[in-house]
């Protein structure tokens, strides 16, 4: 799966990028992410797979647990949930 940012969500982020928050625009109250979680969103551009995020973090952070894919799967369908995200159409990688 190819996700990119829902267009009606509105982003703030620290400089470096360690904290973003965002709102989608018909949501009551904002997300804020942080650490890999921000790591995240900002590798959903419209290109990456799922499988290419999970590769990158798995470049940069240390899968202690064994569980890393299992729990981005599950942040993705979380930020799919709220409407952070949307499923990419029409892009092949």
């Amino acid at each position: 799966m190819i996700w990119h940012h829902a267009r009606l969500v509105a982003e703030v982020c620290t400089e470096p990028r360690a904290r973003v928050a965002l709102l989608h625009l018909d949501a009551a109250q904002p997300v804020v992410l942080e650490g890999p979680a921000a790591v995240i969103w900002d590798l959903i551009d419209g290109h990456r797979t799922e499988q290419d995020i999970f590769a990158e973090l798995e470049a940069t952070f240390e899968d202690q647990s064994g569980q890393m894919q299992v729990q981005v799967e599950g942040f993705l369908a979380s930020l799919e949930a709220q409407r952070l995200i949307e499923a990419a159409r029409g892009v092949s990688h």
